[in-house]
């Protein structure tokens, strides 16, 4: 069987993608299976072989080999963003009946655009943070909003990664600054109530029609809020398990375990919240979280005892059995 370990993107979390695709590599069972390196970067779509730099085809996402066209069996996607984790890049490999890992286009765009997920999740009873959605043009009215949300609070992009363009608020001088940062990422913002507890996050995935949620980190951030620099360069630190009381963690795993069924989720997921007086807010879903050695699922992995190869194999399996079922 050939599988495609699709890596990369168009955004600033690029780098990390391609850590996390060396990491599936670096993992997967290779006498199982013929694996080869994909990049999608926006100079080219390339496979990578020896540091050699083979086209792929985008009538078909085929390579040429040794004269051979090369078609994939399978595409295991570590794409974080744009165009991997909001739908794109499925859509794409859906239109080619090309298997791939993860969640279906659909739910990787809902997902991806955080106004969208929190407004089906209120309908699953999920505790959120209150929040107030803008599009860039709108008119602002600051004293409103802030009203609304209160101070702090954070302003996001509605669709981005890696706390790109996120900023926490304390003072109403700095609103419309953090609104222009960012704007810079996406043109839709949320704007969100600060909630005052403890960073969780909870990595799930799907085995043979079960949800197993794998374990809880808790995050302890150097900075203001767990932002880029926190996530990538070490400005935090982080605890597998979290150290929280039994029935926190129930509840937390409980939570994490409904959002996930809620939201007809497939593929490797990590979900963060805040808990706050032993009741765990909603933030985020990430549905391809990263996974280079340091990041926070390849942990929780290895802290619960699973073989990352055997959950490769099991992603493998879940990609083949829904194209077939199709």
């Amino acid at each position: 069987m050939t599988v495609g370990i699709v890596m990369g993107g168009y955004s600033e979390e690029s780098n990390v993608s391609l850590k996390s695709g060396d990491y599936f590599y670096s993992q997967i069972n290779k006498s199982k299976y013929t694996v080869f390196k994909i990049t999608i970067l926006k100079d080219g779509w390339n496979v990578i072989i020896n540091d050699q730099s083979y086209p792929i085809n985008k009538g078909d996402f085929s390579f040429q080999l040794n004269e051979k066209k090369i078609h994939f069996d399978v595409l295991l996607n570590t794409i974080h963003g744009n165009p991997g984790e909001n739908g794109l890049m499925q859509a794409y490999w859906e239109l080619l009946n090309i298997p791939y890992s993860g969640c279906s286009f659909y739910n990787s765009a809902l997902t991806f655009n955080k106004r969208d997920t929190l407004s089906v999740l209120k309908k699953f009873n999920v505790s959120v943070a209150n929040s107030v959605y803008l599009n860039q043009g709108d008119h602002i009215d600051v004293d409103s909003i802030i009203k609304e949300v209160g101070l702090p609070c954070f302003v996001k992009p509605n669709q981005s990664g890696s706390s790109l363009g996120v900023s926490k608020v304390k003072k109403k001088e700095d609103f419309l600054t953090a609104l222009d940062f960012a704007f810079k990422e996406d043109k839709a913002v949320l704007v969100e109530s600060y909630l005052e507890g403890r960073e969780v996050q909870v990595g799930v995935f799907k085995n043979q029609g079960e949800v197993v949620v794998v374990n809880t980190t808790e995050i302890i951030s150097k900075n203001e809020f767990f932002d880029y620099e926190a996530k990538y360069l070490g400005a935090s630190e982080e605890i597998t398990p979290a150290p929280i009381s039994e029935e926190e963690d129930k509840r937390i795993r409980e939570a994490a375990a409904h959002i996930y069924r809620s939201l007809d989720m497939t593929g490797f997921s990590r979900l963060d919240f805040i808990i706050v007086n032993g009741t765990p807010y909603f933030l985020e879903i990430n549905t391809t979280p990263g996974c280079s050695p340091a990041s926070i699922f390849p942990q929780q992995v290895k802290q619960a005892g699973l073989d990352f190869s055997k959950l490769l194999d099991n992603e493998i399996s879940i990609a083949l059995q829904r194209f077939e079922n199709k």
